[in-house]
């Protein structure tokens, strides 16, 4: 058994405690993003959060005497990196930059959708119905929540494409960064593929420079935030939990995210949300939770199939047989 499955097995609840953290501290990006965007270009924002978050991950792999990856888990490490860390970023945030956040959001929630018949096709995690109806409640809750941030208001083509380039790319970055997770570590993948991601936003260092220079202390406050818990932080724990469960699972959970950005605005920006709001957030909640009751009851049921078979496979007891074992025999005969 592997000391992945030996950590689950002991503990199980830990894969599910790293999602819960990765989804407050996804949520938590969209309050920082928003009070960043005014004074960063969307590349020199994706910079520095990279940045941040690179020498962060690069200091505790240095810690723990982790070394590179093996060579088989590079190529899911450079392509989720480019995707994912990379032109996921720098397109959300160009992208919210012409449309709302509401539209954005929905936009965006087709990533889970992607991920999901990706690795059932790509992974062969198959296609579970339970998952399947789960990510369609979920999707509808993502849309009501995003609909009622928005208003209905329109929104501009080139924004909608974006945030759509977002959703694929956030797709293909958790699809390519499981099978790496195969051969290397979770610190290891998400050091090396936010590094790749900080190397392919370099031709925005000239715009960092020159915004950091004017930004307020705020806004750059806010970039070592998402440097630090959003991407070091979050991204660890995502990869954590992304090693013991399926890619499929682990992307509808991030249907959450609006719901909890939703609260955490309501708390720190005092923006109130509607009826409409909340329904969105509890048709989002039931659904993750819908598409992740198949995994428990399969672990269940795997675990009384090994307790039967291991029953089967005992030898008779004494008792069972009714005659003395051979091991007593001998002193059954001389008594």
């Amino acid at each position: 058994m592997s000391q992945t499955s030996t950590t689950t097995a002991r503990a199980p609840w830990l894969p599910l405690a790293a999602a819960a953290v990765t989804v407050v501290l996804w949520a938590s990006a969209f309050v920082a993003i928003r009070d960043a965007t005014p004074h960063f270009s969307p590349g020199a924002l994706a910079l520095g959060r990279l940045a941040v978050g690179s020498i962060t991950l690069g200091v505790m792999l240095l810690i723990r005497r982790e070394g590179l990856p093996p060579r088989a888990a590079w190529p899911g490490i450079v392509t989720a990196g480019i995707l994912w860390f990379g032109l996921y970023m720098i397109a959300l945030n160009w992208g919210e930059r012409s449309v709302d956040a509401g539209t954005a959001a929905m936009v965006v929630a087709i990533g889970p959708i992607l991920i999901a018949l990706l690795s059932g096709w790509l992974l062969n995690e198959g296609f579970p119905p339970r998952l399947l109806a789960g990510i369609a409640v979920a999707f509808v809750g993502a849309a009501v929540v995003g609909y009622s941030v928005s208003g209905g208001s329109s929104s501009s083509t080139v924004g909608v494409l974006l945030c759509l380039v977002a959703a694929v790319s956030f797709a293909g970055g958790v699809v390519s960064e499981k099978p790496a997770l195969r051969h290397a570590s979770a610190s290891q993948v998400t050091t090396f593929a936010c590094l790749v991601g900080a190397i392919a936003c370099l031709p925005f260092s000239g715009q960092l420079v020159s915004q950091l220079a004017r930004a307020p202390a705020s806004a750059t406050l806010n970039i070592v935030y998402l440097g630090l818990f959003p991407t070091a932080l979050a991204f660890g724990t995502w990869a954590y939990a992304l090693a013991r469960t399926t890619a499929g699972k682990m992307g509808a959970t991030t249907y959450i995210i609006p719901a909890v950005a939703v609260l955490l605005s309501w708390a720190f920006l005092g923006e109130l949300p509607t009826w409409l709001t909340f329904v969105g957030g509890v048709l989002c909640v039931v659904g993750v939770a819908v598409s992740r009751s198949r995994a428990r009851s399969r672990s269940r049921a795997r675990a009384d199939s090994r307790s039967r078979a291991l029953a089967d496979s005992r030898p008779a007891t004494t008792a069972d047989q009714g005659t003395p074992s051979p091991s007593t025999a001998p002193l059954a005969k001389e008594a």
